[in-house]
């Protein structure tokens, strides 16, 4: 998927290198969960690479790629059972990308094309109550806030905090 300002592409063997040094960020780690490692190491950044080119669970996960270089990563996990048409959808961006639109814009090509063409008919986002650059995102992208899962993280510095929980239907 190409936009303006990004373009979204599957994980290769050889970003481990960029993936590890725009991850290993504490700003970028700050808001997400603790499955997101910091520091992030290359071991981390192998492991994880090698998962997304090999995951055959039906999950997407992409880089988001700017003037040639891995600048973040989104994915999409489908849910089973009784949830399955529902997904998580997550995303981050490394710290120099900040500021220019272009998580919103790779938010967006992923959510939408995920609604549109396959089985999906609901995404879901929880976002740490505190994190109002990545709740603008969402919005920006069409996402509603459904509610608030109280005392839901355990965020970096040990403290309890609140999520709100964002969905995008078909």
């Amino acid at each position: 998927m190409i936009g303006k300002l990004c373009r979204l592409r599957p994980y290769r063997i050889d970003d481990a290198i960029a993936l590890q040094h725009e991850a290993d960020e504490f700003l970028v780690a700050r808001w997400m969960t603790q499955r997101f490692p910091h520091p992030y190491t290359m071991r981390d950044a192998q492991e994880w690479v090698a998962h997304a080119v090999a995951d055959q669970s039906g999950s997407t996960y992409l880089v988001i790629e700017v003037d040639g270089a891995l600048a973040g990563g989104l994915g999409i996990e489908p849910l089973e059972s009784e949830r399955e048409g529902v997904a998580m959808f997550g995303y981050w961006l490394g710290r120099s990308y900040w500021g220019r639109g272009i998580a919103t814009e790779a938010a967006r090509m992923l959510a939408d094309h995920a609604l549109e063409a396959g089985d999906l008919r609901r995404l879901e986002a929880s976002v740490f109550v505190d994190n109002l650059a990545s709740i603008r995102v969402l919005e920006k992208c069409g996402f509603t806030l459904e509610g608030r899962l109280r005392s839901l993280y355990i965020d970096r510095d040990g403290g309890i905090s609140d999520a709100f929980l964002y969905a995008k239907l078909k």
